[in-house]
């Protein structure tokens, strides 16, 4: 069977198509099929810049939602790059559509183009935040601020559905995000939460969790509102570059102290991957008929690749597939 490429959003960077375009290339390197979705020109002219075997093809389109504008415009542009990708998608000439742009013009587009799967009321994004214990999967973390019970219930399921795929994990523990361990404490939408996701057959619900259990790796999967949950997220990786400016101030700071840092480059190095969210490359949109994923405008070359890589992977995991399969079972 043909391998589909991966639609990339060409247009939807802060950077312009330049970033983007080195990061299909350096994914392309990898054995990736990529689909470059822009303006043909402004894509040629930066493809020119970096000669390179691989194979990059290009759809032309001459619009693209940009930072400025409102996420509802995609439904009154169809030509838009966001909104070719997505098209690419349920027309079944992509496997995946990834963007670097505008968030909520990427979940309007994924809604209006592809729709939702069956049982899920809205979709959710989900993020990797690292751990002691490697990364821990968050959602959602900014497509709904305000959210019912039953939502967190419906992105357990999803979560763990995608979890077992990509990651090979039977039943990945799920937590609910809360203000404390017990029970019976958290908000009205905690309290409500806490039984549904306790009488769902088709998670590990482990329990309540609280902020610091992130970062613990208490549990695989932890799930919340969108609000609660891109405050965390954006507030772990404002921590992180802090924390690491802090080291960086500390071993510059005195010539012995350089000798250290030269002497604990390597370990550094290793902390400094870990915490970089670039590695991860891109969130995932979890409850649209379809692979979206979600990356910063702001992404550097090395995020764009990851993320058109985390894309192929799930698409050759056929983890849309067993996303369909398992709501669909939880919904009946």
């Amino acid at each position: 069977m043909e391998t589909l490429p991966i639609a990339l959003d060409a247009m939807g960077s802060d950077f312009g198509p330049g970033v983007l375009v080195a990061g299909a290339l350096e994914a392309a390197q990898l054995g990736i099929p990529v689909l470059l979705v822009g303006d043909q020109a402004q894509i040629q002219a930066e493809l020119a810049k970096h000669p390179s075997n691989s194979k990059i093809q290009i759809h032309h389109t001459s619009d693209a939602i940009s930072m400025n504008d409102h996420a509802s415009d995609v439904r009154r542009r169809p030509e838009a790059s966001i909104n070719v990708c997505t098209r690419l998608v349920k027309e079944g000439k992509a496997g995946a559509a990834v963007s670097m742009g505008h968030s909520g013009a990427t979940m309007a587009s994924a809604l209006f183009t592809l729709g939702r799967i069956k049982g899920i009321d809205r979709p959710a994004i989900m993020a990797y935040i690292p751990s002691q214990k490697g990364f821990c999967a968050l959602l959602d973390v900014g497509a709904n601020a305000d959210v019912k019970a039953q939502y967190l219930q419906q992105w357990a399921v999803l979560a763990s559905a995608y979890y077992q795929a990509v990651h090979n994990r039977s039943r990945p523990s799920v937590g609910l995000l809360s203000i404390g361990e017990e029970e019976h404490k958290g908000n009205a939408l905690v309290l409500e939460a806490h039984p549904l996701l306790k009488a769902t057959p088709e998670i590990h619900f482990y329990g309540n969790v609280e902020g610091k259990d992130i970062f613990k790796g208490t549990t695989d999967i932890i799930v919340t509102d969108g609000f609660t949950g891109n405050v965390v997220l954006k507030t772990a990786e404002g921590e992180a570059k802090v924390l690491m400016g802090w080291i960086k101030e500390a071993l510059t700071s005195t010539f012995v102290a350089k000798i250290g840092a030269l002497l604990a480059k390597p370990a550094l190095k290793k902390i400094t991957q870990r915490v970089d969210p670039s590695e991860y490359g891109a969130s995932v949109l979890l409850g649209v008929q379809g692979l979206v994923f979600i990356g910063h405008g702001s992404a550097d070359v090395k995020a764009v690749k990851n993320a058109v890589r985390v894309a192929h992977e799930a698409y050759q995991k056929d983890v849309l597939g067993k996303l369909r399969t398992l709501s669909n079972t939880s919904a009946n």
